[in-house]
């Protein structure tokens, strides 16, 4: 599983919110570079930086941030946090980033986002679904919509969707550990069967459908151990780190032992 640390930029400076509000934040460094080289440092390899800044104007805001640690690093970086057009993807992707998160997109205006799905690939696209009280959540978590988590991921797991980042906004900044169960339901409701014919005939072979990223709550290396059992292709991990529930030299050590 993926270890990814995440950034979340506010006036160009690294923040954490509690449950996706925003009258929360709490700066932890005025100098976002200075964080992803700690992070690069202590062996990570994958970065989410998120620009609430631009999730909340609705449209890329902090893409010089991006630029100068793409620059500057040889993290892979995923970019989400206000992309509505294909101008804003443009200037994502010039400025460094591997791949873009699309979520209040996915809701709002899905024939943009799957038409960035089919000129990118999805190597490049990753969903945001992130929920609140069982439905997508958009536009920096301001808002709520009526789409049900399970059936919003499959209606895109069938249009070519391989990443998810799911986000329980509930758990989001708390510190109290992830939502197992969604996670669980999530990965029950988009496993697929493949058939395989072999010298002893033909079998059903259930796989993974999604790579699933967990995101939200995580308080500690057991979380990451349990969220790996689970089948979780990737973990976003902010506060335990800089609230240091998870110091960078545990975070090396899980990342040597399990060569996350």
């Amino acid at each position: 599983m993926r270890i990814i640390p995440a950034i979340d930029i506010i006036d160009g400076k690294c923040v954490r919110l509690s449950k996706g509000d925003y009258d929360t934040k709490k700066v932890y460094n005025e100098h976002p570079l200075e964080v992803a080289k700690q992070f690069e440092d202590c062996g990570v390899k994958y970065l989410h930086l998120v620009d609430l800044d631009g999730a909340k104007s609705k449209h890329i805001v902090n893409y010089r941030v991006l630029e100068k640690i793409a620059s500057k690093t040889n993290l892979k970086i995923d970019f989400g946090g206000g992309l509505k057009t294909d101008e804003d993807l443009k200037i994502a992707f010039d400025s460094g980033a591997q791949q873009i998160t699309g979520g209040s997109i996915a809701v709002k205006n899905p024939e943009v986002f799957l038409s960035w799905l089919n000129q990118y690939g999805p190597e490049k696209i990753i969903l945001g679904a992130d929920v609140k009280n069982g439905t997508i959540a958009i536009s920096g978590w301001l808002e709520e919509s009526e789409q049900q988590l399970n059936p919003f991921v499959k209606q895109y797991q069938s249009k070519g969707i391989r990443y998810v980042i799911c986000t329980d906004v509930s758990k989001d900044g708390m510190l109290e550990g992830p939502s197992f169960e969604v996670y669980k339901d999530l990965l029950s409701h988009t496993q697929k069967t493949q058939t395989q014919i072999t010298d002893s005939g033909v079998m059903d072979e259930t796989i993974t459908g999604i790579h699933l990223i967990a995101s939200g709550g995580i308080s500690g290396i057991g979380d990451l151990e349990a969220l790996d059992a689970l089948g979780c292709e990737g973990a976003i991990l902010g506060k335990a780190i800089y609230e240091e529930r998870i110091s960078l030299k545990a975070l090396e050590n899980y990342i040597l032992e399990h060569g996350a």
